[in-house]
């Protein structure tokens, strides 16, 4: 009887899912049992080919040989990965094998994967598709108890090849075009220019913004005090003359309490994480990078197998997965969480109207505990950071309302009106999982929550003090990760069409929850932008950028335009032929623009270094870790380290040192003026072990960094092609 070849994205999984199907004999490039034999990919093994393959013409990029319009695509092996390619290939061609079940991650990428791999391998056996959530020993069972004709998902596979075709075609078209104009080392695409281009407009709005004073007036009534509003319900006065009229009128005078309102009101609990939101939250709480959250939570999910599938866009689950939530409320009833689990689990029915809403599921579910049992003493630090916000909110969308009755009081001096408003909690409901940390973002800045007394309309008060409070308007907050993640989830004000607002609000926003994290850490290798602390910066490269590259290219309606395309495509309803064809049309309208344009680009941050590989003179630029030198030839790639942030502390005022220099010349500095060798330093912490633990760390990492070499620009374009979504 021939046996069942299984396709897995990654060696983890196929270990897994070869586990529960009881393959136990190692072999090449994979796992043999009596019935099934389980293979996997390493990732993408597969790939578009480069300009180079379909003409050596495109081996020296040239403005006169663009466009590049393949009339055909081809396939090629990742030379990284041939070997895993080779061993995959040779048993999708044999005919031990009567199918093939496609295991690869349930999604659009992940379908790409698999398609990819067997059309390059030549495959043409019977196929069947895994699509599950999580890695659980129940959820492999499960799936592979009710596979799927692979034939179900082969218009997904069209969107998501032409969604890479489209973005080789514009985002390699107008890469090359703008580098060979502007002899820089410049890239641009679909999804990173727009995320860039709102930075960009930021960055315009603060340099834009003058603060102007503005005055509140507050009195104090002994047990709380109130905020003194207008007519139309406005706290801030930009006449001083005016608050001071108001603070005299009312000094010394009686008020009478004019209006008592008590609400009843409550708080639903907040929806479950997708992806975006759980990085959005651990940027917020850990300082983690979205592309830091993603990998912590590839770790839960793959090796822990604690979490669900984490590259989802939903915040909630089916009706089907309703039967296993006493099971996952098991296996997380320990340590901090045994008592809200259990209470959950003491309830005849457990709550799920905040969490359940099949319209609102598409590929993968929110993500949720499994059923898995938990030993937190076997996660890292920053595994169980991420674990316990998963795990609180979970407990939280299933636990009841935040419940409070609101008392809004009105006190009145002649025509002068002040308010105080506080909080009476009848349950702490959801809330009570965060304790002290709980908070609303939505608070009313000018009128905070207080214990108030029992008050009584119609009685007099008298007002004790008051005072003028002066203040400054404030400019747009730089992005932060998490405000950038919400602004790529939400890019609605860069589009004025209705279908279009429509199609990217439905698509999720600009690129996906398991692109975002690599668009933003590309922006950062492209030297575009960079961090000071936790704000993000243009820098001069990304601003000239956004100035050059083609209009169409700046704003998200782009992305709009193709993401309605893409979903027509999976439905069935629009040909990805036809797709492609108007995408070689709109890549060469981008080159006609460059070639055209009378846009300049000057290097402003040039060195009198020169590059010991080329000769030219060096860029200095703020890397991810630090200053570097880099060449400014794009076909040259050298790249020098001056300066890296250390995780030593300085002993003066606790901030992360900077260590310059090379060799015995090492020296940490610190921005308050501390500097001291390294030699030094290590003499200084010989006696304390997390000192010379963070020192040693920074040397690994040194040790590890690949030696300077003409490959920027490749993996420049690698990562287009990978992380263009």
């Amino acid at each position: 009887m021939a046996k069942t070849l299984v396709l897995t994205e990654k060696p983890s999984v196929a270990k897994d899912i070869a586990r529960v199907l009881g393959c136990k004999k190692n072999g090449n490039g994979c796992i043999i049992g009596d019935k099934y034999v389980v293979t996997w990919a390493l990732g993408h093994l597969v790939t578009l080919a480069d300009p180079e393959a379909y003409s050596d013409k495109y081996k020296n990029w040239r403005m006169e040989d663009l466009p590049m319009l393949p009339e055909k695509f081809r396939l090629v092996v990742i030379g990284q990965t041939s070997k895993q390619f080779k061993a995959v290939s040779t048993l999708l061609g044999s005919s031990e094998f009567g199918k093939v079940v496609i295991a690869t991650d349930a999604g659009r990428e992940g379908e790409l994967v698999a398609r990819w791999i067997i059309a390059k391998a030549g495959c043409k056996k019977p196929m069947e598709r895994l699509w599950i959530s999580s890695q659980t020993d129940k959820a492999i069972k499960e799936g592979f108890a009710s596979l799927k004709p692979a034939s179900q998902y082969d218009n997904l596979f069209r969107s998501a090849q032409s969604r890479a075709q489209a973005d080789w075609l514009v985002g390699l078209n107008v890469t090359r075009a703008l580098t060979c104009k502007h002899n820089a080392q410049l890239s641009a695409g679909r999804v990173q220019t727009p995320t860039l281009a709102m930075i960009i407009r930021r960055e315009e709005e603060i340099l834009k913004f003058r603060p102007a004073d503005y005055f509140t007036v507050r009195a104090d009534f002994g047990a709380f005090t109130a905020l003194y509003k207008d007519k139309h319900n406005q706290a801030r006065m930009f006449d001083a003359a005016k608050a001071q009229a108001v603070a005299q009128n009312v000094r010394g005078t009686q008020g009478v309490i004019s209006q008592v309102n008590k609400t009843y009101k409550f708080k639903a609990p907040p929806a479950a994480y997708d992806l975006t939101e759980l990085q959005r939250d651990a940027n917020k709480k850990y300082g983690y990078s979205a592309k830091q959250t993603l990998s912590i939570m590839q770790s839960l999910y793959e090796t822990h197998k604690l979490l669900t599938y984490p590259r989802t866009d939903s915040r909630y689950i089916t009706k089907d997965v309703v039967p296993t939530l006493p099971e996952r409320l098991k296996a997380i009833s320990i340590g901090p969480y045994r008592e809200f689990a259990g209470a959950l689990l003491r309830q005849k029915t457990i709550q799920t109207k905040y969490i359940v809403n099949d319209a609102k599921v598409t590929d993968h579910h929110a993500i949720i505990p499994t059923e898995q049992y938990v030993d937190l003493n076997r996660l890292s630090n920053d595994e169980r950071h991420i674990y316990d916000l998963v795990v609180r909110r979970f407990l939280a969308v299933l636990s009841a309302p935040y419940e409070y009755n609101e008392v809004q009081v009105k006190i009145t001096s002649g025509s002068y009106d002040f308010y105080a408003k506080g909080q009476t909690v009848i349950s702490a409901g959801w809330k009570a999982l965060y304790g002290s940390s709980s908070f609303d973002e939505n608070d009313d800045e000018d009128m905070r929550d207080q214990s108030l007394p029992s008050l009584v309309q119609g009685t007099k008060t008298g007002f004790k003090e008051v005072r003028i409070v002066n203040g400054k308007t404030k400019p747009p907050a730089r992005y932060t990760e998490a405000t950038l993640l919400t602004a790529m989830e939400n890019p609605s004000s860069q589009v004025e069409d209705g279908a279009l607002k429509t199609a990217l609000k439905n698509a999720g926003g600009i690129g996906t929850p398991a692109t975002r994290a690599d668009i933003i850490e590309k922006l950062f290798d492209c030297f575009y932008i960079e961090r000071r602390g936790k704000e993000i910066h243009p820098t001069s490269k990304g601003r000239q950028l956004v100035s050059i590259v083609p209009e169409d290219l700046r704003s998200a309606e782009l992305t709009a335009r193709w993401e309605q395309k893409l979903s027509l495509i999976a439905d069935g309803k629009v040909r990805d032929r036809d797709f492609i064809n108007e995408m070689r049309t709109y890549a060469s309208s981008l080159v006609s623009d460059v070639k055209k344009s009378r846009a300049q680009y000057r290097h402003d941050n040039i060195t009198r270094e020169v590059c010991p590989e080329c000769g030219k003179y060096l860029l200095e630029v703020n890397g991810k870790k630090g200053k570097m030198l880099v060449c400014q030839d794009r076909e040259c790639g050298y790249r020098k380290s001056l300066s890296v942030i250390t995780n030593a502390r300085c002993p003066r005022c606790h901030k992360k040192l900077e260590m310059r220099g090379e060799g015995e010349k090492k020296m940490f500095y610190c921005v308050c003026g501390y500097r001291e060798k390294l030699s030094d330093f290590e003499k200084r912490r010989s006696t304390d072990g997390a000192g010379k633990r963070d020192v040693e760390k920074y040397l690994r990492e040194q040790s590890r960094q690949p030696k300077p070499g003409n490959t920027a620009l490749a993996d420049q374009l690698a990562a287009l092609l990978e992380g263009e979504e």
